[in-house]
């Protein structure tokens, strides 16, 4: 299991609190250390230098959870859990730890006919925990109407939440658009002109939490029209883009519109405010789109799409279909190095985060990484003195050794995967899930919760030489592994894994709680916003077409 903590965005980076705690809180009763953390949580964090909590607050939180297992705080130091059991105020009860996991389910079931053709989707399920306050994760989930297949996203932001939403709105619009016809685009350019409804694009599958700009909707329609009226102008077009190169181009397309909203006069100070926060902001993305061919992946930054595919034994495998755009990247480190003069080696990436500051090495917005200071300077200066802008403070910043910019590009890594009968479904995540688990028990969890088959591997022969202490800890791991699912949904699965697993890959309620009792500004310090999407598929279908295929 992957427990390394990663402290990733700017808008996180905080000077350490001012609590002075006496060494005699050692000796308190976790009682009365739940009280101090909960007044801890309202110091203020400022954007430019960590904070974690301190020695004697993280003695407070190693009351929590269960003997002998443990985890990592966001700076890396170990969190231990004793085996002690003592109750803090404010921990949770079952029934309060699943009301919370399941806040923000999303089931959605898909007609395998819908009058246009076969669906290679069954169904998906989706959910998302929030660590910050907002949560800066969102997603996306859409069936293309005028044209085939069903589109899903996962992003995650950084600086705030503002880029992440407006991505998370309008990047399906764009790869949707440039996947139309000829004929279907001149058919919404005809309707705008003539002032007549426009033909649905896309059917969206909205949650109930889900928000949308609803001052900005009309620039956004308008530079969305701007869009397919310039792919009209193209005389290549023709039948439309294939969803590869609809992907890729939506990508590049809008972050430039993000980039060219932010420079520009509006109509009022709201969309004008709303459009710099977006583009100085940031958000990563992995977008997926669905036919019943296959599967085309789009991805910047780190987010993660992973394949679950069943073998003949009934065992399952993760095969991935994208790869993480940051410092354990050794491809993309390189990548990003030769863009830059030599001089610049190493300082381009420090600390494992760009220029020092930032984790992911690709995303949309983040002008701040992307823009020359004099611009950056003059699209500041040029608001209006009486807004509220103290947001602003963070993108005010100059980052070190910002020489050659720019330094940051949305470009995703293209994945096209021909999907075969034994791919039963796909995962979507934010990082705060693959920092908690790999893409390998992420897909076991997911494949045992869907054929509700716990596989145990025979004991091998070095197992059979084990002592009684080591027998003991091997069956311990074993009933864990054989343990019932407590959700429906598998993307709740998920999240309830990440955050409850013990040391033997059990479910341990005290950590559970612990983690999910923890006030905002601790919160974001010990774990990071988890966004899952699972999204199965027509394995029936597939094999139609496979036999179709062979046949012919």
């Amino acid at each position: 299991m992957e427990r390394e903590r990663r402290y990733k965005r700017e808008g996180r980076r905080g000077s350490e609190a001012q609590q002075s705690l006496s060494s005699s809180t050692l000796r308190m009763s976790s009682h009365v250390c739940g009280r101090i953390l909960l007044r801890a949580a309202s110091s203020t964090l400022s954007p430019l230098s960590p904070q974690w909590p301190s020695l004697t607050q993280r003695a407070c939180l190693s009351s929590w959870g269960c003997s002998g297992s443990g985890a990592r705080c966001r700076s890396g130091a170990t969190m231990r859990f004793l085996s002690t059991r003592q109750d803090l105020d404010f921990q949770l009860s079952r029934v309060q730890i699943s009301s919370i996991l399941r806040a923000n389910e999303q089931a959605v079931s898909i007609p395998e006919f819908d009058g246009r053709g076969l669906s290679a989707v069954r169904k998906f399920e989706s959910n998302q925990l929030a660590a910050n306050t907002p949560n800066e994760d969102r997603r996306s989930a859409a069936t293309c109407l005028q044209t085939k297949g069903m589109l899903f996203g996962v992003f995650d932001g950084h600086g705030g939440w503002a880029c992440a939403q407006a991505v998370s709105e309008r990047l399906l619009y764009y790869v949707a658009v440039a996947m139309m016809s000829q004929r279907g685009l001149e058919e919404l350019e005809h309707c705008m002109e003539q002032s007549r409804p426009v033909p649905p694009i896309l059917q969206w599958y909205k949650n109930h939490g889900d928000y949308n700009y609803r001052e900005s909707a009309s620039l956004y329609v308008e530079h969305l029209r701007v869009f397919w009226q310039e792919l009209l102008d193209s005389e290549e077009h023709g039948d439309g883009m294939s969803p590869s190169d609809a992907l890729y181009y939506a990508f590049k397309r809008l972050d430039t519109d993000i980039s060219l909203e932010a420079q520009v006069p509006h109509s009022s100070d709201l969309v004008r405010s709303t459009a710099i926060q977006v583009a100085f902001a940031g958000s990563t993305a992995c977008v997926a789109h669905v036919g019943t061919e296959g599967i085309h992946v789009a991805n910047a930054g780190d987010c993660r799409a992973v394949l679950g595919v069943q073998e003949e034994d009934g065992s399952w495998s993760a095969l991935p279909l994208s790869q993480d755009h940051n410092a354990q990247n050794e491809a993309e480190l390189e990548r990003l190095r030769a863009q830059h003069p030599p001089s610049e080696r190493d300082t381009v990436v420090t600390d494992d985060r760009l220029l020092g500051i930032l984790m992911p090495l690709r995303s949309f917005g983040d002008v701040r990484f992307k823009w020359s200071l004099e611009l950056q300077q003059s699209v500041l200066e040029s608001l209006e003195s009486g807004i509220e802008l103290d947001f602003l403070n963070l993108y005010q910043y100059t980052p070190p050794n910002y020489l050659s910019p720019p330094y940051l590009d949305v470009a995703p890594q293209l994945t096209y995967h021909s999907l075969r009968p034994q791919d039963r479904f796909l995962i979507l995540g934010s990082d705060g899930l693959w920092d908690e688990m790999s893409s390998e028990e992420a897909v076991r969890l997911v494949g045992e919760h869907l054929s509700g088959i716990h596989l145990q591997a025979p004991v091998s022969p070095t197992e059979r030489k084990l002592n009684l202490g080591q027998m003991q800890e091997l069956l311990w791991k074993r009933r864990a592994l054989a343990m019932p699912t407590l959700d429906p949904n598998a993307a709740t699965h998920l999240i309830r894994h990440a955050l409850g697993t013990g040391q033997y890959g059990e479910l341990c309620q005290e950590r559970l709680a612990s983690m999910l009792a923890l006030p905002d500004d601790l919160a974001r310090m010990y774990r990071d916003d988890i966004t899952a999407t699972v999204v199965y598929l027509n394995s029936d279908l597939v094999r139609q077409h496979s036999t179709h295929y062979r046949q012919q």
